[in-house]
């Protein structure tokens, strides 16, 4: 896991902002990435979070030292992913484990990412542990059209009593340089209780992911759909395969139907976080049918990828290797997220 999984991406076609193909036609490609950023908190109290039972900010060590650090070690990675073939930041990026607006705010006022002047998209969710997700966007690349938050009502052991809090599903449509494209952004249920005894929670998750997919595809069976985020949840899962039914090769999906990429990546023993001496692929981006044609007049899916460079991975201890997560032993380890981040590269022919 130590090698640059991004590195199969065949960087030798590109030239920073476009790519020339044999036949000498030249080519724009932006980034779409997600990032789980462990739990990225202010300093103070949010007066949404009232679920909220255990955050880092219940710490002594999470002081403003400690969440400057936090939010510069991030961008740094936001700023990079991608950049080797795109020659730029993303021009979409999806975040979890964010609290609340004011952090996403504070992270995109970073050095690393202001000159991209990335606009914010973010709903309070109700989950219990404080934690959101989001969505920025560079505002010079894509144009928002409609945003909304799908609540996911979940309860336990179906007792309409007990209330289960969690994320909601962050729904972003806009135009990407012209060319409309819908974002969905997810955090699903954890596994905490054991895989088997929480999979009903990322199975209704998956339901509301597929409900949210076709009603995209009932105005638009050809729409252009990238649903990203922690699954929890492998792409060999029954959440993926049973319920949103992904195909692990492109040249098997009809219209309407779903693609993941980073199914392949998987079998092969690939993954964005490690546990007890094993991998896991959560973090995921999944494609429409839409997204697949080979017509490249406008934007299509070309590659996905696991932006894990070694400096993202922990370097030393028994742990070496594993995604260098910011929080551990009682402290700040100076590291940046329990998660790598993944990312899509979208491509366009350039008129000439």
């Amino acid at each position: 896991m130590r090698l640059l999984n991004y590195c199969f991406i065949a960087v030798c076609l590109f030239n920073l902002y476009t790519f020339k193909a044999q036949e000498k036609k030249e080519y724009k490609v932006n980034a779409v990435a997600f990032y789980n950023v462990e739990n990225l908190f202010s300093l103070e109290d949010d007066a949404f979070t009232v679920y909220h039972d255990r955050t880092v900010r219940a710490d002594a060590f999470y002081t403003q030292e400690v969440y400057d650090a936090k939010l510069k070690n991030i961008a740094k990675v936001v700023s990079q992913i991608g950049r080797e073939v795109t020659g730029n930041t993303p021009a979409i990026i999806g975040f979890c484990e964010v609290e609340n607006r004011k952090v996403v705010e504070d992270l995109v006022n970073q050095e690393a990412l202001l000159a991209s002047d990335y606009g914010i998209i973010h709903y309070n969710s109700p989950d219990r542990r404080g934690i959101d997700v989001a969505l920025i966007y560079q505002k010079k690349l894509f144009v928002p059209t409609n945003t909304q938050s799908r609540e996911l009502v979940l309860y336990n052991n179906n007792d309409v009593t007990q209330r289960i809090y969690t994320r909601d599903q962050l729904v972003v449509s806009g135009l990407l340089d012209g060319d409309k494209v819908h974002f969905i952004v997810n955090h699903w249920p954890s596994r905490s209780g054991g895989e088997e005894r929480s999979r009903p929670n990322r199975l209704k998750a998956a339901e509301l992911n597929k409900k949210i997919i076709d009603s995209l595809h009932s105005i638009d069976p050809y729409a252009k759909i990238i649903s990203m985020g922690d699954l929890n949840d492998d792409p060999t899962s029954q959440s993926l395969k049973k319920v949103l039914k992904t195909k692990s090769k492109r040249e098997d999906v009809l219209i309407k139907e779903l693609y993941n990429p980073m199914e392949e990546m998987h079998k092969k023993g690939l993954g964005t976080l490690a546990y007890r001496d094993g991998w896991n692929l959560f973090d995921q981006t999944i494609i429409s049918a839409g997204l697949l044609s080979k017509d490249y007049s406008a934007y299509q899916f070309y590659k996905s990828g696991i932006y894990n460079p070694p400096y993202l991975a922990n370097p030393r201890g028994r742990y070496k290797g594993y995604p260098y997560r910011a929080y551990a032993d009682g402290g700040f380890t100076g590291g940046y997220s329990d998660h790598f981040p993944v990312f899509a590269l979208l491509i366009k022919e350039i008129s000439k």
